[in-house]
């Protein structure tokens, strides 16, 4: 069943229902880029009307380098690709301000020449960027372009931007679990190794009849004479007396 928060006014507040579509999008979608574009679709879809089609697409500035990671289509990609090729417009202008920037007419706007003519050029008349505040060394901008003349009016602007803050908390959540997600690959690797390099241990202390301490020491010394990881040693070492190549680690998950 959906869960439709009421307004004061009594009718169902859509910004619930926009809010629930991002957190099951960040459940769902394979990784960061896959949600962007996830993203790019749905605030292209919540804006277009008949009459004045939006494209929307995002651009993360990492280490003052934008990218065009995201689209809802081939347009909005290319649009955002030719401003970063130029290094300025209002896209980027709001990365770096922080702050919302609209161009409600193309043809009468003196910033930004060579990029505004171009993107004129591509039948873009008029263009809405908003930042997604991410609080973190990365930032994003949502940008979103229209076919017409002042194609975004104040109650779009305010959807984008109340769009834009959900957006950014479902990012920082999708961040997050992706950071998890890695951290639980370097877990099960290094205890991949952790599993070779103590079989290793063992089927030295048998062979040898020696110490714990002993076999490592003969173990670790095998690894810095060949120049060779520890692990790999390990692993040589199973396989010359058991022929196993192919260890595997169980626990609990």
């Amino acid at each position: 069943m959906e869960d439709h928060r009421i307004s004061a006014e009594g009718h169902a507040d859509p910004s619930a229902d926009t809010n629930l579509t991002l957190q099951e999008m960040v459940l769902e979608s394979r990784d960061i880029r896959d949600f962007l574009v996830e993203l790019a679709v749905l605030a292209a879809s919540r804006l277009s009307v008949p009459g004045n089609t939006i494209h929307a697409g995002v651009t993360v500035l990492r280490r003052k380098r934008a990218e065009a990671v995201a689209a809802s289509d081939a347009p909005a990609r290319a649009l955002d690709e030719m401003q970063n090729g130029f290094g300025d417009g209002p896209c980027l202008t709001a990365l770096r301000t922080r702050s919302t920037v609209l161009v409600p007419d193309l043809t009468a706007e003196r910033r930004w020449g060579p990029y505004v003519q171009a993107a004129a050029g591509q039948g873009v008349s008029s263009i809405l960027a908003v930042p997604l505040d991410l609080a973190g060394d990365a930032e994003a901008v949502l940008n979103l372009y229209s076919g017409r003349s002042n194609g975004f009016s104040g109650e779009d602007i305010a959807t984008a931007e109340g769009f834009a803050g959900q957006a950014a908390s479902s990012l920082r959540l999708a961040v997050r679990i992706t950071q998890l997600s890695e951290v639980r690959d370097d877990l099960a690797a290094a205890m991949q190794s952790r599993t070779v390099i103590d079989m290793a241990v063992g089927a030295i202390m048998a062979q040898n009849r020696c110490t714990r301490d002993t076999a490592v020491n003969i173990l670790t010394r095998a690894s810095n004479v060949r120049n060779i990881k520890l692990r790999d040693v390990a692993a040589a070492v199973i396989m010359n007396i058991s022929g196993e190549t192919d260890i595997a680690t169980h626990f609990d998950e």
